[in-house]
């Protein structure tokens, strides 16, 4: 498994090495809640990161992305797989032994605001890991705060300002600095900008950039929007219902896509130039569902290139170039 994982991954030592990762909800029903099915969320997904390094993860809404990030930060128990931080397997830890390794990693949440308690104001927000991890005073924590305040491009004197005093900009910028404050190695960011105007949205993307740079961050960046993470990502993984169906550094996936799902997401990308005339490849028909996924390849229900073995057998994911790995019977 740790070989399927590096083979998707950068180069040099990995800070997370996820290895044939599975996550699968039973389904219940009736009076004694009996299991007649499962959910096959995320179902056999390997990928690493290294340092100062950032992985975009993309696919449609249902795909099983943000599942991925909740696993990955044991947030949610894994059904099957490997998860290494730092070359130690996390993945079967208990929540004294998982406490040390939790400081190593950090989230940042799609809804600035929900994810932020209105009751707490934004200087206590940003010392709370200080304080349930034990590792400053009050008079530290409070020299941290307003450390971590500047470096978001925060004001001191907004610590004693609750989160419905702030913008969503600035809450996200709240939601930044709390997952700055334990120095981790990895920040997971689920979407981190979506629910924020373009040009927020910009800012918020440089800050993510120049905070990498300065502290050797990686990141796991789920996003929908591709220019996006065209602009963040150093590497990008296509999901698709639950697996990853092609992984190539940003330059490759987006210049010469090889999985016909690659090539319609990027299609539907809008282009700012009216005189520009392009292919359209709209897919036809909805995403299968997770709980009866079909036969063979999964996505042979709306692939226009699809022949009769794709309906039968599943696709090995396998790599066609350096670091180009593809999982479909079509690609030579």
């Amino acid at each position: 498994m740790a070989e399927a994982a590096r083979a998707n991954g950068a180069n040099g030592a990995a800070v997370l090495e996820v290895a044939n990762l599975k996550k699968h909800f039973p389904v219940k029903r009736g009076v004694l809640r009996r299991t007649v099915g499962q959910v096959f969320a995320v179902d056999g997904v390997s990928f690493s990161i290294g340092e100062g390094e950032t992985l975009g993860l993309v696919g449609e809404s249902g795909c099983g992305k943000s599942t991925v990030a909740r696993t990955v930060l044991r947030l949610i128990e894994p059904t099957a797989g490997a998860i290494r931080l730092g070359g130690k397997d996390v993945t079967r830890l208990g929540k004294s032994a998982m406490r040390p390794f939790r400081r190593q990693m950090q989230m940042i949440f799609q809804d600035p605001f929900s994810s932020l308690n209105p009751r707490m104001s934004a200087g206590d927000i940003v010392g709370e890991p200080l304080l349930v991890h034990g590792l400053a005073n009050a008079k530290q924590r409070e020299a941290q705060v307003a450390a971590l305040f500047q470096q978001v491009g925060l004001r001191q004197a907004q610590v004693h300002s609750y989160p419905h005093e702030f913008s969503g900009g600035q809450r996200q910028r709240i939601s930044i600095a709390r997952a700055l404050a334990l120095n981790p190695k990895l920040i997971v960011a689920d979407e981190p900008v979506s629910a924020l105007d373009v040009s927020i949205q910009a800012q918020v993307i440089n800050l993510l950039m120049d905070l990498q740079r300065d502290k050797r961050l990686s990141y796991l960046f789920i996003a929908h929007d591709l220019a996006v993470v065209e602009h963040i990502s150093h590497r990008v993984a296509v999901m698709y219902l639950g697996k990853i169906v092609e992984h190539a550094d940003k330059k490759t996936l987006f210049t010469n896509p090889k999985h016909p799902y690659t090539e319609a997401l990027l299609a539907a990308v809008p282009v700012p130039n009216p005189r520009l005339k392009r292919e359209k490849r709209l897919l036809q028909g909805d995403v299968p569902s997770p709980i009866n996924p079909p036969r063979g390849c999964a996505f042979h229900t709306r692939c226009p290139y699809a022949e009769e073995r794709c309906r039968k057998e599943v696709p090995v994911f396998r790599e066609i170039g350096a670091g180009h790995g593809v999982a479909c019977h079509l690609v030579n």
